[in-house]
C-alpha cells in the first residue's frame, strides 16, 4: 500500500506508475501526440492522418498500430475504409490539458485551437 502524499492522496501502485510511464511513452513522439490530438477532435482513416500530420502513410499507420495496441485508440470498419477514433475521455482531456497549456506558454496558442479542443 503507497504512502500518504500531498493533500491526503494515496501514492499509486507500482503497476499503475508503470501503466502510466507506458501510456506517457507511447505519447512522447511527436507524430503520435499530433495523431492522438488530430483524432481527439474527429475520427480519421489512415490517409487522412497521414495528410493532416505530414507523416508517410507506412509510418502514420504503425503508429496507429502501436496507439491501438496500448488502448489509446481505437478502429472500426466502414465498409473497406478503416476509421481510427480516441474513445477515452481522459486520455483526450490530458492531451487536450498539456497541449493547450504549452502552446499558450509558448504564445502558439490560436483561438481555434481552443475551440477546437472546448478549452
Amino acid at each position: 500500500m503507497g504512502s500518504g502524499g500531498a493533500g491526503g492522496m494515496v501514492d499509486p501502485s507500482v503497476e499503475v506508475l508503470g501503466e502510466a510511464a507506458a501510456m506517457f511513452g507511447l505519447l512522447a513522439s511527436p507524430p503520435r501526440l499530433h495523431i492522438v490530438w488530430a483524432l481527439a477532435q474527429g475520427e480519421s482513416d489512415v490517409s487522412g492522418l497521414a495528410e493532416r500530420v505530414g507523416g508517410a502513410l507506412p509510418a502514420v499507420s504503425q503508429h496507429l498500430s502501436k496507439l491501438k495496441l496500448a488502448g489509446l485508440v481505437r478502429s472500426r470498419r466502414e465498409g473497406r475504409r478503416v476509421v481510427y477514433l480516441v474513445d477515452d475521455p481522459d486520455v483526450v482531456a490530458v492531451v487536450r490539458l498539456l497541449v493547450v497549456q504549452l502552446a499558450a506558454r509558448s504564445g502558439h496558442a490560436s483561438s481555434a485551437d481552443h475551440r477546437r479542443f472546448g478549452a
